[in-house]
């Protein structure tokens, strides 16, 4: 009898022990994850007041106008699991450019870099024209091509025989479609993050038409269109009230992140939005194309998403559960699992 209760003494301690070990785990990702958020609250904080002096000098200026291969993951953060069988040399290219989506900007990427760069990889950020801390005035922002330029000079001045991975969240992906019919022998892979992933003729607002409605309608009748240049002018950009924009892009997404969102998001310039992308099959279509398909996006539906991989159809599809259309907030370890399974495909 003895012998059992000492036995059974041994036993809890161990299991105490790798009980403290697991805590100490969970705290240390827990205190990782908050510094990171703090870094980038602390960006978005210095963008907000930039944005803000920005605005005060244009006003004092210009007046007050103002077979597909499919997967399911759920994330595996809560349990500290890492990505398996994941092997560094064998990737010929380590390099990921992660362009955002409409409003966002480099900032929303602060946990996948974080990510990618514990992994031995070298995430890129970029602010497209009018976005982040490119303070261009978003209302002078009018093609995509203007909208995709730091992108593309990234691409220009790459080395000749470097690659690069390219990830386009939302309407980043109508960006990424661009740079793929500019640049298709220095892009390894496209990945679209519920994105725009738009055939050649379409325009990236077509895709949110089922949320938004018809172009026509949207430009006449929604409260959230901004006239840049005047009422009497067609509109240059829009952007959603809080309420409407946490429901839309962030139901899934933790409180803090929907906080860090709230002070960086900027208006969103239409012209890109607007404009018919013309895509090349000698070009565009020689790219190796990846979609992420998020399954609880309230902006961008699943079966929107299913209709643009079915008609524009990659070489691969990967889902990610529970995920809203930011999941580099609400899913961001399941993001990076796929980034990496995507990168690892020869």
């Amino acid at each position: 009898m003895g012998n059992k209760i000492i036995s059974m003494m041994k036993k809890d301690r161990k299991d105490g022990s790798k009980s403290m070990r697991m805590n100490r785990s969970q705290r240390k990702l827990l205190a990782d994850e908050e510094m990171l958020h703090r870094r980038a609250l602390s960006m978005a904080i210095r963008q907000t007041q930039l944005s803000q002096r920005f605005d005060r000098s244009m006003s004092r200026r210009a007046g007050s106008t103002s077979t597909r291969k499919q997967r399911t993951l759920s994330d595996p953060f809560s349990n500290g699991k890492q990505v398996p069988d994941f092997s560094l040399e064998s990737l010929t290219v380590k390099k990921f450019v992660l362009v955002h989506g409409e409003g966002f900007g480099a900032w929303c990427w602060y946990k996948i870099v974080a990510s990618l760069e514990d992994s031995g990889l070298s995430p890129i950020t970029v602010d497209l024209t009018g976005a982040g801390f490119n303070m261009t005035d978003t209302n002078t922002v009018s093609t995509l091509e203007e909208y995709s330029k730091p992108l593309i000079e990234y691409l220009e001045n790459l080395p000749k025989e470097e690659k690069v991975i390219l990830v386009g969240h939302s309407t980043g992906g109508a960006s990424i479609s661009y740079a793929l019919e500019r640049f298709p022998d220095k892009i390894s892979k496209a990945i679209y993050l519920c994105a725009t992933m738009v055939s050649s003729g379409q325009r990236p607002f077509d895709v949110f038409s089922e949320e938004l409605g018809s172009v026509e309608r949207f430009m006449k009748e929604s409260q959230f269109v901004i006239y840049g240049n005047g009422k009497d002018k067609p509109p240059t950009g829009f952007m959603f009230e809080k309420q409407r924009m946490k429901g839309l892009y962030f139901n899934q997404s933790p409180n803090k992140d929907i906080a860090l969102a709230m002070i960086s998001m900027r208006p969103v310039p239409l012209g890109p939005m607007m404009e018919k992308v013309s895509l090349t099959a000698e070009r565009y279509g020689k790219g190796r194309r990846f979609y992420v398909q998020t399954l609880d996006d309230l902006a961008l539906s699943p079966d929107v998403q299913e209709k643009l991989v079915r008609e524009n159809s990659p070489e691969g599809v990967f889902k990610i559960k529970g995920s809203d259309h930011s999941p580099f907030f609400s899913k961001p370890q399941s993001l990076h699992k796929i980034l990496l399974e995507i990168a690892q495909i020869p």
